[in-house]
Parts: C-alpha cells; structure tokens; sequence
C-alpha cells in the first residue's frame, strides 16, 4: 500500500489490504482520483473478485439508459479518523440523499460486494463474454482480509462406552416340583409322529393310492416332505439361534421376521391348529360311525352321528388338555403304543393273505396287482393336484414339538433333532404303505364270493389272474377295494379291532397335540400384545401356566368345523393357513442370512439361505395348487393383519433380521452415495436444527420439518453444558424419549445431543461431526436470539461466533425469528412436556377475557386468545406465556391463502428461493403463493423484473409477483435512525474518550464493543438494514412467512454487537420472517 496513514489515524483503524487482481477479473469502474495528501485504498471487491449484474447482452438493456460505471464500494471505503472524533472519506466524495443523485440511480447490488441473483451463475457452460461467471465465494465475503486456516482444535471427548450384552446363563434342569420339561423324544419327537401319523395313514391312504397310483402318490409323499424337510431343517437353524421361549412357530417367526410378520402369521397358526382339531376329530368320528353302521346301531343318519360323536371327543380331549401338560404327555404315549402296535399290525397282515379277504379284493402281495396300481385312475373328478390337497394335512405335524417350545427342556437340541428325525421315519412309512397297499390290494372289488372267473369272459385286471371277476365294479356300486372301502386297511391287518384302535389312537393323538399348540401359539402372542383387544388370553394358570382361556376358544373353534363333518372339506382349509406358516419360517431364515447380521449365528449348521428360499417358494406354489382362491383369501388375510400391525407399530425390540436388513441396505446405500460427486440437481437441504429438547421450540422444529421431510436430513441438535459425569443409562433413557416425541408428533429428524462447554464449541462438535458420508447436514438453523439485549454478552458473542463457525466449514445458515419468541422450555419444563405430550398443547392453557394484538396488525393477523382455544389449566400462565405458547404452534396448522415474501436480494446459490418452493409444495403451505422482491434501479424496473422472470422460469419455481423495490437505496427515516443508535449506545467503545491502554484492554475483554470507526465503516450497511425493515413493513406485513437474505458480518471486522443490531434492526416487528444465506454453491439449476 504506497503513501502515509495519517498520523492521528484511530487506535481500532480497519486497514483494508490490498491484494494482487486475479486473472481474468472485469473492475466494476474506475475509482474516482483520490486527492494528492489522502492514502489510496484498495477496492476489496476489485482485487477478489469481478461484479456482476443480469447479461445485458441477453436481455437487452432499455435504450434510455446510459450505463456508467459504479463508484467504489462503500464496503472497501477507508474511512479515518481524526484525532478531534471527525472523518473524512478518502477517494469518494459526499452522498446526497437528493432522488437525482447518481447514488440513488445506481443498480441494486453494485455498492456492496454481495452480488445480486444472476442466472449466470447457475449455467454450465461460459457466459456471453466467454467466460463462466461465478457468484463471489462464501469465504470471500465473510473471512477475515488476512485469513488464517481454521485450525482451533477440538478434543475429541471420551466415547461412550458400548453396552454390554446381557449373557443370560439358562438352567438346563428345573428345581423338583416346578414346571414340567420334555426331552427331545418325548416333547418332540413322539407328538411329531403322532401328528404326521395322524388320520390320513388308515382312513385315507389307500384311497390316495387307488386314485393317484404307486408312483404318483410316492411323488406326493416326497413332494410333501421335501417341504416339511426344508421346512424342518430352516425351524432348527431359527430354534438354534438363541434361546427359544413359548410360542412355537410365532416365536421363530416373529423374533427373525418381526411383530408385523410374526404377529399375522401367529393369529392364522393358532386358527389352522384350532381348525386341524376339528379334522382329527372327524376322522376319528368318521371310523366310529363306520363301525355303528356295520352293526346297525345308527343313532340317526351318517352325516349327524359324525357330529355327535366329534362334539363328545372334543370335550373329552379338552378335560385332558385341561388336567395339564403332564397328563396330556402321559396319553401321547399310551397312544403312541396302540399306534405302533397297529402299524405292525397291519405290515404283518400284508404277509398272511387270507381266502376269505379275497373276495374284498385283498390278496397279498402280487406283481400283477402292484403293476395295475403303479399308474394313476383319477375317478369323480379328482386330479393329482386335488389328491395332494388332502394328503398334505397329514405332514402339517412337524411343527407339533416346536409348538410347546417353552415346554421344552433344551429347545435348541430337541427342536431339531426331533422334528428331523420325525419327518424321516413318517416319511419312509408312508412309503412303505403306499407299496404295499398298492402290492396287495385291488381297486374295485364286489365282496361276493361267487365272482370268480369264468371261461366265457374276456377279463384281463389283476384279479384276473388271481381267480375273480370283478368287472362289474366299473358300472359303479362295489364297496371294496382301495378306491370304495375306507377301513380296507383293517381287512388287511392280522386284528381289524386293532387298526379301528390305530385309527383312534392317531386321530386322538393329532387331535390332542393341536389342541395344546394352538393355545400355546395364542398365548404367546397375547403375551406380546400385539393385538390389544385379544390380551385377555394372555392370562396362565398353574405351575405349567397353563391357557386355560385358550383352551376354550380353540374348544370353540374346533367344536364349528366339527359340525361340517366333512373330512375333505376341512382338510384344504388348514393346508393354506400352515403352508403359509411354512414359507415364512423358510423366508425368515434366508433374510437372516441376507442380512447378514452378527447375530445370526445358529448352532445348527445344515442349512442354505437359498434352498430356504426355494422352499419359501415351493410353499406359496403348493398352496395355489391345493386352492388358489383358498391361498388368495389366505394371503390377504396375512396382508391385512401385517398393515394392521405396521400401523400400530407395537413398542417391541426383538432385533429382527428386518432390522439388520435396513441397516445393511442403508450402510451400503450411503457408501455407494459416498463414491458419488454432489450434484446440483441432488442438492437437498439437510439441517442440523439447534432446537435443544425437540419441544422446547416446536416452531422451529415443524417449519424446518415442512420443508424436510421426506426430501431431506433433519438433526435435532442439542448442546447440554457439562455438569457432571453423564450417566449413560440416563443418557439413553433421554434420548429415546425424545425420539419418541419426535416420532408421535410426525416429526421426521434425528435427536443428537452432545456434552460442550457452551453453545459455540457443541455445535463445532456436531458440524463437524454428525452424519455419514453424503447423509449429513449442510445447513445450520437456529432460532434467532430473542433476548440477546438483556443476556449477558459473552452468550451473544457465542452465537455469533457459531454463525461464523458454520460459514467457515461451509455451511448454509438459516435463522428464524418470531416476534413472541421460540422458546417454551419454561413454561412448563422439557422433561414435563416430553412426558406428557399433551401438556404443550394450546387447548390447555387458562382462558382470558381480553387479547393481545401483534404490532403488525391491520391484514386480520391478530393472535387473539378465545374461549374456544383455550381452557382451564393449571398453573396460570401469564399473557406474555400464553401468547408464546400459542404462537409455538403457528407452523404446526395450516396456513391457507396468503403469500410468502421472498425478498432475494443477494445470490447464496438459490438457498434463499429453494426454501419456500418446497414449502409450497407441502398440504400445510399449498395455498401459499411467492412473491419474489430484489433490489433494482429506478428506471431499469421493468429490465429487472423480466430478468428474474426468466430465470425464475428456468428454474420451473411458480411465482404470484415480482417487485422491484427501486427506492431501496433511499435514506432511512430520521426516526428510523434514532432508533438504531439507542439500540448501539449500550454496545459501544467509544474509545476516543478514553486512553489507548484502557480504550484496548476494555476491547479485549470486551470484543463484541463496537468501535467508533467501525461504525463509519459499516455506516451504509447499516442504513440498508434500517431501510429494508421500512420496506418489509410496507410491503410484507400481511406475509404468511418472509424468507429473506442474510446480511452477513465479516469476520474480525464487525464485532457481535453490531451484527447482532442488524439483525435486530431488520427483523423486528414483522411476521414469522427467516433469514437464509447458503454457502454460495449453487442449490438450483435449469439443465436437465
């Protein structure tokens, strides 16, 4: 810099130093000639960088517009002075406040380094000169003129420690005389056998094998236990993953999948058991009806006796099923033995033919008959696919161990070891039925001995061969036979009496273990509530606990379909219910494993995501084969009850592969996005709001969500001074309280809290730490500081200094200002009204008889406080609280027809016009229209506004208005002033009254002080915003909200004081106004 200060130049002079133009920068005019004795300053704005206004070469400038160059910048004017208190200018002359100045016919923009919106600065490519234009850098306008690196160094604090998991150590052995456990064999492995062997192995087997042949009906059986193979082998990956409570396959279900899954499919399990007991029952029925009507004891017809029969069973089973667990055991295995000694009973039979049996075409085993019965003879309409349907019921057992879980010994042993080795030996029986059935039995016979062959008859079936004619049977009317005589099982045996004792001991068995698993299920899930209204069968009673109430119901249910009597109706209604059961155990096991969860780590091992799938498959293909209007009306019925339970959303953590899911899918999604540059049309606004507790300022919370949710990040920060050591019990309980707060009220954001010294140094914390990869906030908003005046100064200065904290890490800063205030903690305290939501609510505040009007009345904006608003509450509020409280909830309603005044006078990149776009576009603002104010010259308004029309219509952003405020440069009202500067007269330095020494020790104990110089410095800044709050009042006091551009404070130049006068100055008296200055990166663009 070439000359001499002044040698009476102030102690506190800011000095503007000169710096180097760079490349290719346009000057905005050239100075005026400074005078001979006067120091020649260095234009700021000329050596950083060029000013520029909207492209004349594009627009046209109007033909009686001589466009001269702008004087310098009063912001880089080096204003001295004396030592009598008296300033002079250096190399500009006195300002007229005369309209006919050429200060007054200036453009907007051009007497300050801000720039005003461009469309340039938003292009791709080069402006009309050649070169693309870019808008001054946030750090440009606000660093210090000698700028050191941001280097103030942040200790990291101690991280909390992780929470230890809760190993809990289970006995294997219960104390003598308390619950009754089960091994493996007797819990698991007995009451699957029982229930795979139940009712189809003697009544309806070698029917199946009539119909669908040797070969298809082995097809059958190994298509069912492929199922129930996967499906066994996904329920011991799921039962060994962890310790196994009551509750069966809800349990399995709902722990890996969740309540939403577990808690649909455990209500339809409990119902298909329920329902599986009126099929045992009717199949024992149906054998004992049988047997009346062999003797002709009928007490009425068939169809009716089948139900008195089945309604006396089921009470009978219900009393056992009541007595407890221990005598229910008891009886599977009495009944396990008639059922064994029946099976051999019958494999016995098979050897030892009998002439007599011949005639009912019983003869042994034969090649000839085993050949006619190896393909299929499909009768009355039957299909394989219809034949499946009713075999599979009988491999619905295998979950029957599972089902008493909490009844077990060791789950995690017995559940897989039993229920495998269940599903082989019921498999290899069936089999081992199915061919000898078919190798011994023919599929028509008349039961008269008379009907053997003759040599005048042309016969050539397998009886044939043997002897017998039975050619008659095609007409129909023969009662033997696998395909005409249900009990042909009994004729085969060695003791028929012992099969008829199979036959009830299997339907009795399966009848009794679905009438305990059902309860069980229903049990468990009352227990979680996750149906409220069903809670009352949560209730146990006796050491075992048992549900008695459920008991009851499933008696109730069971005791309906009984009265249907009809096997093969009831049999496909419950294959879809379990066939559903079946593919979610197998999908909850290929999730786990997709997930990929450190938890999922079951001990048995013989397991593959992928055939668990396949069988999730298989499972939802099989019930369209049974029925697919049956699997449609099951599947809905899931869907529904999964919608009702993700809508209640039951308070429950059960750490569900869902869970690890989301988190896998989030973690990978925010690496891929971090590999990702940003890009203009991504941008999305994501802020770090510094509300404190969520519902200290519910203002600031619902505007910010307005504009948010569901586009953007949403941070609740909250900076708590550190008074002691945190507890981190009590931090989390906090914490998750204010996320439900935040959650109950809609409110899409995170609760971030951290432990800081002061405000300045908590939010240095969370700028620069919160978020991962491009998920984090980019934004800062804070509520203005509403008693700054009366608080003590350091605090002030530590907001200000936060300000500066954001625009250094590159941060958009958004301050919101309501004239009552955002502040509610006081009324009646966070803790409280985080406790009782409700407590915060208008409607709970005591009424009074008159009203508070807002100085910016006159456009129907009065907040008045009625009778119908409010009502009794205790404490009393006063009025100041009250009008508080009411205006806390001015974003939370809708806002209907009005207008939201965006007045953008200088380009940030768009974040001033983003902000009310996406609140237009929400419910709450719909009915909002944008008015857009900037700055102009007088006679160039008509330019102006076609100008930012243009550019408001390349960014698709729909506007009411455009005003051109072309008096903004006009000089203040006097009264305006006055104002101002008794606002400042606390604040000042005044330190051309005092000594050097105390005039720099007050400073630097004080540096918010503003300085003399400093405010002939800032002296037109200052006028702007005297004059732009006049122009507010006048044009925007009706406004539903005003988004207006920031002034910003240079850094080590503008003390706190002043800065926070601006604001104050600028803001005061309006309506709910935000003050928006992004980071000078562009947030909007026009290229698609």
């Amino acid at each position: 810099m070439s000359g001499e200060k002044a040698s009476s130049e102030s102690r506190f002079q800011v000095n503007v130093v000169s710096e180097a133009p760079a490349t290719g920068s346009v000057p905005a005019g050239p100075p005026a000639p400074p005078p001979a004795s006067a120091v020649k300053p260095a234009d700021e704005s000329r050596g950083r960088f060029r000013v520029v206004g909207f492209s004349e070469w594009e627009l046209g400038a109007p033909p009686d517009v001589f466009l001269e160059p702008d004087p310098l910048k009063s912001d880089s004017v080096s204003l001295h002075s004396t030592g009598t208190g008296h300033t002079h200018l250096s190399g500009v002359s006195h300002i007229s406040d005369s309209h006919s100045n050429t200060y007054y016919m200036r453009t907007f923009g051009h007497n300050t380094i801000d720039a005003v919106p461009n469309i340039d600065f938003y292009r791709q490519t080069a402006a009309p000169l050649g070169e693309k234009l870019t808008r001054p850098s946030l750090s440009e306008l606000h660093d210090e003129l000698d700028k050191e690196l941001f280097e103030e160094g942040l200790a990291n604090g101690d991280e909390p420690s992780a929470v230890e998991e809760a190993a809990t150590a289970l006995a294997a052995k219960e104390a003598k005389g308390g619950t009754i456990k089960f091994g493996w064999v007797k819990g698991v492995l007995i009451r699957c056998m029982l229930n795979i062997w139940g009712v189809m192995l003697f009544i309806r087997m070698s029917w199946i094998v009539g119909q669908a042949g040797i070969g298809l009906t082995i097809v059958i059986i190994l298509m069912a236990t492929i199922v129930t193979t996967i499906t066994g082998l996904s329920t011991s990956a799921i039962a060994t993953n962890g310790f196994v409570r009551g509750g069966g396959a809800y349990y399995l279900i709902s722990r890996s999948l969740g309540p939403e899954f577990g808690g649909s499919i455990g209500l339809i399990f409990a119902f298909a058991n329920a329902v599986a007991v009126a099929m045992y029952v009717v199949g024992f029925a149906e054998t004992v009806v049988e047997m009346l009507n062999d003797v002709d004891a009928l007490m009425f017809d068939e169809l009716n006796d089948i139900r008195i029969v089945g309604t006396l069973t089921v009470i009978l089973l219900l009393g056992i099923s009541v007595a407890g667990m221990e005598w229910e055991a008891k009886a599977q295995i009495v009944l396990l033995g008639i059922l064994l000694a029946a099976i051999g009973n019958y494999f016995i039979g098979t050897f030892m033919p009998s002439t007599n049996k011949e005639p009912k075409g019983v003869f042994g085993y034969n090649t000839a008959i085993f050949l006619e019965n190896l393909g299929p003879d499909f009768r009355e309409d039957e299909t394989f696919f219809s034949v499946f349907a009713i075999f599979f019921p009988a491999a619905t057992g295998i979950l029957a161990g599972a089902n008493i879980s909490g009844d077990l010994t060791d789950p995690q042993t017995a559940i897989p070891k039993g229920t495998l080795l269940a599903i082989l030996i019921t498999g290899l029986t069936y089999v081992a039925v199915t061919i000898s059935t078919g190798s011994c039995i023919v599929r028509d016979a008349t039961g008269d001995q008379n009907d053997t062959i003759s040599d005048t008859v042309n016969c050539t079936d397998a009886a044939c061969t043997l002897g017998y004619d039975f050619s008659i049977c095609k007409e129909g009317g023969c009662q033997y036979g696998l395909m005409n005589d249900f009990q042909v099982m009994s004729l085969v045996s060695v003791f028929g009496p012992l099969i008829s004792a199979g036959i009830f001991s299997a339907t009795l068995s399966s009848a009794l273990a679905s009438l305990v698993s059902a309860p069980k299920v229903f049990q468990a899930l009352c227990k979680d509530n996750i149906y409220p209204g069903l809670s009352i069968f949560a209730k146990g009673y006796g050491k075992n606990n048992e549900p008695l109430r459920g008991y009851v119901l499933t008696f109730a249910i069971g005791l309906a379909f009984i009265l249907i009597a009809e096997l093969n109706v009831i049999a496909p209604i419950i294959s879809n219910f379990f066939l559903a059961s079946y593919a979610l155990i197998n999908f909850s096991v290929f999730h786990a494993s997709l997930a990929n969860s450190p938890g999922w780590r079951p001990s048995f091992k013989y397991y593959n995501m992928w055939v668990s799938l396949a069988g999730a498959v298989l499972c939802c293909v099989v019930m369209f084969v049974i029925n697919w209007w049956a699997a449609l009306v099951t599947l809905l019925i899931v869907l529904a009850l999964y919608i009702y339970v993700g809508y209640r959303k039951p308070d429950v953590n059960w750490g569900s592969s869902t869970q690890a899911l989301i988190y896998n899918q989030a973690l990978t999604h925010c690496l891929d996005l971090t590999m990702v540059p940003d890009h203009v049309k991504n941008f999305r606004p994501q802020c770090l709001v510094m509300a404190g507790y969520p519902n200290a300022r519910p203002a600031l919370l619902n505007l910010v969500n307005s504009f948010t949710k569901n586009i953007g990040l949403m941070v609740c920060g909250h900076v708590k001074a550190v008074r002691r050591r945190p507890n981190f019990r009590e931090l989390s309980a906090e914490h998750d309280r204010c996320q439900r707060w935040l959650q109950k009220k809609k409110i899409r954001a995170f609760y971030t809290p951290v432990f800081s010294d002061n405000l300045r140094y908590g939010t240095q914390l969370l700028l620069q730490a919160m978020g991962l990869g491009r998920v984090r906030p980019n934004t800062l908003v804070m509520g203005f500081k509403h008693s700054w005046s009366e608080a003590d100064m350091k605090d002030t200065e530590l907001y200000v200094n936060t300000i500066h904290d954001a625009f250094d890490l590159q941060f958009g800063v958004v301050l919101l200002r309501l004239q009552d205030g955002l502040d509610i903690s006081h009324i009646h305290g966070p803790e409280n009204n985080l406790a009782s939501p409700s407590s915060s609510k208008v409607s709970h505040i005591r009424t009074h008889t008159h009203t508070h009007t807002h100085t910016h009345t006159g456009c129907g904006r009065a907040s008045g406080l009625n009778a119908s608003s409010l009502t009794d509450s205790k404490p009393a509020l006063s009025l100041t609280d009250q009008r508080l409280l009411e205006s806390s909830q001015i974003f939370k309603k809708k806002q209907g027809k009005g207008t939201i005044d965006v007045w953008w006078l200088f380009d940030d990149g768009g974040l001033t016009l983003l902000i009310p776009y996406l609140l237009t576009n929400r419910g709450k603002w719909g009915d909002c229209k944008i008015r857009v104010f900037i700055g102009g010259k007088i006679n160039r308004i008509d330019h102006d506004r076609r100008a930012m029309a243009m550019l408001l219509s390349r960014f698709r952003i729909d506007f009411s208005d455009i005003i051109v405020l072309g008096d903004i440069n006009t000089k203040p009202k006097k009264h305006n002033k006055l104002s101002f500067k008794e606002l400042i007269e606390p604040y000042r330095l005044r330190e051309d009254d005092m000594q050097q020494e105390e005039a720099e020790r007050l400073k630097a104990q004080e540096p918010w002080r503003i300085t003399d110089n400093e405010l002939e410095l800032y002296k037109a800044k200052t006028n702007r915003q005297i004059r732009l709050n006049e122009l507010l009042r006048e044009h925007s006091n009706c406004a539903k909200l005003i988004v207006i551009s920031m002034p910003l404070a240079r850094k080590g130049t503008v003390s706190s004081a002043l800065y926070m006068c601006w604001l104050e100055t600028l803001t005061k008296d309006l309506p709910p106004l935000l003050l928006v200055r992004g980071n000078h990166q562009s947030v909007l663009t026009f290229y698609s």
